[in-house]
């Protein structure tokens, strides 16, 4: 009977994704969502004397200098002066300029014609306010295209959708400069990173939007499929070649690659190759491309060639990879999010009163660990490390009479060391939340507006995302950012983004 309700279990779920498929394919509105299992703020220890759920104003400081202005009162005769009462209002001035230049230009003796310099941060005939509004709107503040140009012309500027969208993607070199460069500083000087990713539209087709960020950066990069050849390629931030050394010899042990194929590459003496034409010509000099066994040879060595270009470039030498479990993930020092582990438990299908109650009762011994597991990253000792362990085996290899819950309590056994990396790395988090928190950005501009139909309009918005995230995680405000590069007077200086990052990185 258990069976039978299991399969039909099973039939519902897969009848319902094929149900929201074809409504997403008609435009349709899916299925709700289930709901996160909470396990993160139901473990969190609510301070003494405050009330749950409410939050104080806080005093107010303004970020830009104050205007004092005097207002005078019709006093009666015979009235005493007792000062001032202020007042304090924001307000914004919102409102079209419009410039002529009148340049001079001159004609020197041998014949030679000087012109006047146009003012600094005057590139083109959009002045940098205007492009600066333009970029906060649409990337921080996902105002599409067709709104952009409204509420521009709207205003009074004289433009179009075409002119807007080169603001928007031509001349942009120096922010996808410095959102690599971001990425570079992270890998190089981050303790530990999380990752997730999710679909993206690029020239009408599906691809994939990857994360990668901590505390202190947050970088996308988007690639047609999911793949660990994908993940790796973009852990090299930016760089082309592929590096057989030590850390590449041992990425492909630890994937089962043969043997004499690992001698062949080792004993070879060309170690670095610039690109992929060079790297695929060198495969195939060693008679490695015509091989057809299992685990694919080409696909293990590629990796490993990867990994060992990554390692080349001081990138993710004592890091540890958080992720959800997502297989593409799985590279260096890698950590698993509880929360992603328990959400498995909570989605069990549960037919029966005992069924029900032994998943009742897994959920509060994994909250309980979890909730133990966040006090001690606080305080760290070799004997309770122990004790962790000791713990983890009693609760993960339980036996509770429900065959699906006890056969998924072991597979997350077998996971043990990631999801227990947090005891040799108290620093790391235990879940991805700041990943999924980070990418939802990029869910809201892929909803809002669609999918990039240009390389450069896919790297674009993929950088301003990024460095907007960087900001915030900065302390900076994504406008000073922008009036600095811009190069826009008055404007506070903001240092290059890398440089922070590799400040914050460092040990205190």
């Amino acid at each position: 009977m258990l069976k039978l309700l299991s399969e039909n279990a099973e039939q519902k779920r897969l009848i319902a994704e094929l149900r929201e498929e074809i409504a997403w394919l008609k435009g349709l509105k899916g299925r709700p969502r289930i709901k996160p299992s909470g396990m993160e703020n139901g473990t969190a220890r609510k301070s003494a004397g405050k009330r749950a759920g409410r939050r104080g104003r806080g005093k107010a400081t303004p970020r830009v200098s104050v205007e004092e202005r005097m207002l005078k009162a019709e006093a009666p005769a015979g009235s005493r002066f007792k000062g001032y009462e202020d007042f304090v209002v924001q307000d914004l001035v919102l409102r079209v300029q419009v410039i002529r230049y009148r340049r001079e230009r001159w004609v020197t003796p041998d014949g030679r014609t000087v012109i006047a310099p146009l003012p600094p941060g005057v590139a083109g005939h959009f002045g940098p306010e205007l492009r600066r509004f333009v970029l906060a709107q649409h990337h921080q503040g996902q105002v599409t295209v067709p709104r952009l140009v409204a509420q521009l012309q709207s205003i009074g500027v004289n433009i179009s959708k075409r002119q807007v969208m080169r603001l928007l993607i031509a001349g942009q070199d120096e922010f996808l400069t410095e959102a690599r460069d971001v990425l570079r500083a992270g890998l190089e000087t981050a303790d530990w990173i999380t990752v997730d990713d999710t679909g993206a539209r690029h020239k009408g087709a599906n691809g994939v939007c990857t994360q990668i960020g901590n505390d202190d950066f947050t970088w996308f990069g988007t690639t047609n499929s999911k793949s660990r050849l994908n993940f790796l390629d973009l852990l090299r931030a930016g760089y082309s070649d592929y590096v057989i050394n030590d850390a590449a010899l041992a990425y492909m042990r630890e994937r089962a690659l043969a043997g004499p194929i690992i001698a062949r590459l080792a004993e070879d003496p060309d170690k670095q190759f610039a690109d992929p034409a060079a790297w695929q010509g060198h495969l195939e000099r060693l008679g490695i491309t015509a091989l057809t066994v299992t685990p694919d040879p080409v696909q293990i060595a590629t990796e490993g060639a990867l990994w060992g270009s990554i390692q080349a470039h001081e990138f993710l030498r004592d890091t540890v990879i958080v992720s959800d479990d997502a297989g593409q993930f799985a590279v260096g020092q890698h950590a698993l999010c509880w929360v992603h582990a328990e959400r498995l438990v909570h989605k069990l299908d549960t037919f029966t009163d005992q069924q029900r109650t032994a998943q009742q009762r897994v959920r509060t011994l994994i909250w309980t660990y979890y909730a133990d597991l966040k006090a001690y990253r606080t305080n760290p000792t070799p004997r309770r490390r122990n004790q962790f362990r000791a713990r983890f085996d009693r609760i993960f290899r339980r036996r509770t009479g429900f065959v699906t819950l006890d056969r998924l309590l072991a597979r997350l056994h077998a996971n043990k060391a990631e999801l227990l990396a947090v005891l040799d790395h108290p620093d790391i988090p235990l879940h991805t939340n700041g990943s999924e928190r980070d990418i939802r950005c990029h869910v809201t501009k892929r909803k809002v507006s669609g999918g990039t139909r240009s390389d450069d309009g896919r790297d674009c918005r993929d950088a301003f995302l990024g460095l907007a995230k960087t900001c915030a995680k900065l302390g900076i405000a994504f406008w000073d950012y922008l009036g600095s590069r811009l190069g826009i007077c008055g404007q506070p200086t903001i240092p290059p983004l890398p440089d922070l990052v590799r400040c914050r990185g460092q040990p205190a």
